[in-house]
């Protein structure tokens, strides 16, 4: 793990912007497509916003989100919302989407169609994900019905989550996938996360899910 930290959310913003865009430009000088992965919540939003109009070849990206709420796109929980009102703008527009959620009441339902999406653009180029103060990573959480599964070294690309302190089924990404990024970055804020951070370091993957791709990490932190 690496460890850098800022001054402000501004800065951060703009300094893990320039890094993506930087390692998409070098994914694409050696491959035909580069897979981004990132992550929703209200954190990456800034970053998102300078990231979208780098200069980058963005036609030739994949963009794909590393968890999802079962919920329609529309919906106030959902995290595709805020990818499309705030990452595939601009430049960024011309990326390719790749959904977690179709139109089916379970997400058992349609699990293997969503894999097979995604399984041709894999490994992941760059990932840039979060982290929460319970120390969960994407949506494999600590008090997941599937989270040993999920950080199985054999597990699937895809997995549904039932948390019983989150209100929605979840779509995830396997810790395997995560951790086979060729550059993975993990975004926070706060005294709290920068306690869990250290937290993890001393704990299991099952006890801090994050752990599982911490030592493939570089940390972006600020107060």
């Amino acid at each position: 793990m690496t460890f850098s930290e800022y001054p402000d959310d501004e800065m951060m913003a703009m300094d893990v912007a320039n890094q993506l865009a930087g390692e998409l430009r070098q994914a694409l000088a050696a491959q035909d497509r580069a897979l981004l992965v990132v992550p929703g919540g209200s954190t990456p939003g800034p970053v998102f916003d300078a990231l979208c109009d780098a200069a980058l070849d963005w036609s030739r990206v994949d963009v794909l989100l590393s968890d999802e709420r079962w919920v329609p796109e529309v919906h106030l929980r959902s995290n595709t919302r805020l990818i499309r009102e705030r990452l595939l703008v601009g430049r960024a527009a011309e990326a390719r989407y790749l959904p977690l959620f179709a139109r089916a009441e379970r997400p058992e339902a349609v699990l293997a169609e969503l894999e097979r999406n995604i399984e041709p653009c894999l490994p992941i180029a760059v990932a840039l994900l979060g982290m929460g103060t319970d120390m969960h990573v994407a949506s494999i959480f600590p008090d997941a019905d599937k989270r040993d599964e999920a950080l199985s070294p054999d597990a699937p690309v895809l997995l549904a989550m039932r948390v019983p302190s989150e209100p929605d089924i979840r779509l995830t990404l396997s810790a395997r996938v995560l951790r086979a990024a060729m550059r993975l970055h993990i975004l926070i804020s706060g005294p709290a996360k920068r306690a869990a951070l250290e937290r993890a370091r001393s704990l299991t993957p099952q006890q801090a899910p994050v752990r599982a791709v911490l030592e493939e990490a570089q940390v972006h932190w600020t107060e």
